[in-house]
């Protein structure tokens, strides 16, 4: 069984960096980071594959957010640089036994979320 709860979110100027935590427990495939903002769909921004190691992001994200883990993989980190308002939105820890974890459909856990508020 897979348990995800996540820390970190917060309100932040734009331009702002902060950094989202997430406690695993268990061994998922894959784990990663969805975010869903207002009046938005749940959106796939980031996920490494625990086996390999391999990082995937969106293309919204893409050079300016981070994904890791710690060497145990009981931690997962996303470094959030450059924050835009349009970053706004609920960010959820997410893990699936799937190569990657950027496609809700194949997320078998969730964590509660986290707010991010970006303010211009």
């Amino acid at each position: 069984q897979v348990q995800l709860t996540e820390s970190g979110g917060g309100s932040v100027q734009a331009g702002g960096s902060l950094r989202l935590s997430c406690v695993v427990s268990g061994s998922p495939l894959c784990v990663g980071w969805f975010r869903q903002g207002p009046g938005k769909e749940r959106e796939g921004i980031a996920s490494i594959n625990n086996s390999r190691g391999t990082k995937t992001y969106a293309a919204s994200v893409k050079g300016r957010f981070t994904i890791s883990r710690d060497n145990a993989k009981t931690t997962l980190y996303l470094q959030m640089n450059s924050l835009k308002p349009e970053d706004t939105a609920m960010y959820f820890c997410a893990a699936a036994d799937k190569w990657s974890c950027l496609i809700q459909r194949d997320i078998g856990y969730w964590g509660q979320g986290t707010q991010v508020t970006v303010s211009s």
